[in-house]
């Protein structure tokens, strides 16, 4: 089984790419639990939904048994966003994370227009938790690639790797 989880800041396009890539390999689409746990809760959340979330998404992840799985959002999300707003990750964000349930992490650059959406939250911060993803992928030492520009590089560049991954 090969799982590709897609990280990044808010609105960088991390589930455009994911839908494209699960299409493009007929693979199976794990998207955002998050997401769908923010809808039901018109958004409104505290630090312990965090757990909560992180726990929907790891039992969906479990639940795909497709030999390929494409991921929207990995545990890295939860961490630096609990961080971000709460100063401190739980316990059981950072296991998930420590895990280390992806063969590959594929970063999306915040160089795309903000899009609003009613649960996003911090257009302003995007370049700054770039950053922080990509600190934490270099100190976990993760397998991952940096994809940036229109929709096709992206596309292009998480190919590649993909491929170089199933080769």
């Amino acid at each position: 089984m090969i799982r590709i989880a897609l990280t990044g800041p808010e609105s960088c396009g991390k589930s455009t790419l994911a839908a494209t890539l699960a299409k493009y390999y007929k693979a199976d689409l794990v998207e955002e639990y998050a997401r769908e746990y923010l809808n039901k809760r018109e958004g409104s959340y505290q630090r312990e939904h965090m757990d909560e979330m992180a726990r929907g998404h790891h039992l969906n992840i479990k639940l795909s048994q497709n030999s390929i799985q494409i991921i929207d959002t990995d545990f890295i999300v939860f961490k630096v966003w609990s961080e971000h707003k709460y100063n401190k990750s739980s316990k059981l964000i950072n296991e998930l994370v420590d895990q280390s349930l992806f063969d590959l992490h594929i970063l999306c650059t915040p160089d795309i227009p903000w899009e609003d959406d009613p649960i996003r939250e911090s257009p302003r911060d995007r370049e700054y938790l770039f950053g922080k993803f990509e600190q934490s992928l270099q100190q976990l030492n993760r397998n991952f690639i940096i994809v940036n520009g229109s929709h096709e590089n992206r596309l292009e560049k998480s190919i590649r790797a993909i491929d170089a991954l199933l080769n």
